[in-house]
Order: C-alpha cells, then structure tokens, then sequence
C-alpha cells in the first residue's frame, strides 16, 4: 500500500468540509474523485499536499512516514508532506511571466535547488512529452487553455513526485481543449503514474480510473471500482447524483 488515511478532518470556522475520510491509495493506482460542487473533493486534494493542513487524520506513507494532525505537526513535516505531490490546478496558475520552459524549470530549480542545466533539458523533454515541444519559449497568454494546461501537467511532472494531484483539470476549458488534457492524463495512467484526480469527466473517470470515489457533504459515500459506482451505485444519493450528471435534461 503507498498511502493510507485514516480520519481525516478538516473545518473551515463552523464549517466541516471533510468529515473522518478514510481512504487507500496503491502505488500506481488511479484514483477518480466524484461529487456535486462543495462536497469537499478540493480540499481532500489540497490536504494530501499541505496546501491545506486538516484538522484531525493519520497519514501512512509506504516508506514508513507517518503524519498524524492531532498531533503537533513541524513545518519539516507539512514540506515533506508536499514534496511527495505534484498539483495540477483547474485555473493553471502559471507564472504569466515566464515562458512555457521557465514555468516547468521552476520547482526543480528553485525548491528542489537543481542545476540549471539538468532542470532545463528535463523541462524541455517534459513538455515534448505533452505535446509542447514547439511552444517552449510561448508565454501563457501565447497559449491555449490546453495547451497552459498541460504546461501544468509537466511543471508537476519536473518535480518527480510521488504522487500526481489533479483538481479538476478541465473545468476552466472550452469543450473542444479538454481531449488534448485528458488524453495525456491518459498517457501517464498508462505509465503507472499514482493519481488521485478530481473530475467532472464522468466516462473519463470510468475508462481511466482502478477506482472511483463519490464525496458528498464532506464524507465518501461510495468507493469501488468504476463499474461498481458508476454503473451499478449502491447508495441513492450516487445514483441520484450520476442521473442527474449523466441525463441532465431528464
């Protein structure tokens, strides 16, 4: 097993966006997230990067590092914590300033503190791997939204994380952008990639997925493998909300 979690917790003042989350991840699984709006899938997300600290959870890395939140937590902790995770962001968050090539050197060069050489030829073979090779020097209001979009998938990549996050990757695209993302997505599930990704893409989910989660209220209602939530869902609140998705003018 790569990560176990166990308890995780987290409120925002009054408000209790995850609620004792259980979950386990393998070391090369995919791991869909599914759910109505504010059921609290981004923020789980941001919790396995430190990007948000929970509340309360155990947790349990496979190479034995184990982060409790009712404990006292270091600051070491939290960066190792986010060093093991590339993110991927629905709105890109690219630096507008910096070329295509910088965006991706970045993290290597100036958290990882890598040498420049070595940073710029991986860079360069990451975004030839999305499918960039010809737009390394464009700034992001050069490109696409697909095209920043996958500037971000490699930037995550240049890391070398041990976990690949996805929140909602396609949201902020127009309908025609969004096959060039997912088929890398694609790509990497192929490459044994670890990745939990929060999704509107219900038969992306389907086709990609070892398994799939369904959030709503800040619990997981359902989990299994993608036939079982999304063809044949337990629990009426996943079948209402995948009727809802899948049939939206009935």
């Amino acid at each position: 097993m790569y990560l176990t979690v166990k308890g995780l917790a987290k409120s925002f003042g009054r408000n209790e966006v995850l609620k004792n989350i259980d979950l386990e991840i393998k070391k090369g699984e995919v791991v869909s997230i599914i759910g109505p709006s504010g059921s609290g899938k981004t923020t789980m997300l941001r919790c396995f990067n430190g990007l948000e600290q929970p509340d309360k959870g155990v947790f349990n890395f496979g190479d034995g590092f184990t982060l409790n939140f009712e404990e006292m937590t270091k600051k070491q902790e939290i960066l190792r914590l986010s060093r093991k995770s590339g993110m991927v962001f629905q709105s890109y968050n690219l630096f507008p300033h910096k070329t295509a090539l910088q965006n991706v050197m970045e993290g290597p060069v100036i958290v990882q503190k890598r040498k420049k050489s070595e940073a710029k030829r991986e860079a360069e073979e990451l975004l030839k791997k999305v499918g960039l090779g010809d737009k390394m020097d464009l700034y992001p209001h050069q490109l696409s939204g697909g095209q920043q979009q996958r500037v971000g998938i490699a930037r995550a990549l240049a890391l070398k994380p041990e976990l690949l996050l996805f929140d909602e990757p396609t949201s902020a695209l127009d309908p025609e952008l969004i096959g060039e993302v997912l088929k890398v997505m694609k790509d990497l599930a192929h490459e044994n990639w670890t990745m939990l990704i929060v999704t509107h893409e219900i038969q992306f989910a389907g086709e990609i997925s070892d398994k799939v989660l369904f959030m709503d209220g800040g619990y997981v209602i359902e989990q299994g493998k993608p036939d079982e939530v999304l063809k044949h869902p337990r629990e009426e609140r996943t079948k209402q909300f995948l009727k809802r998705i899948l049939n939206p003018t009935k």
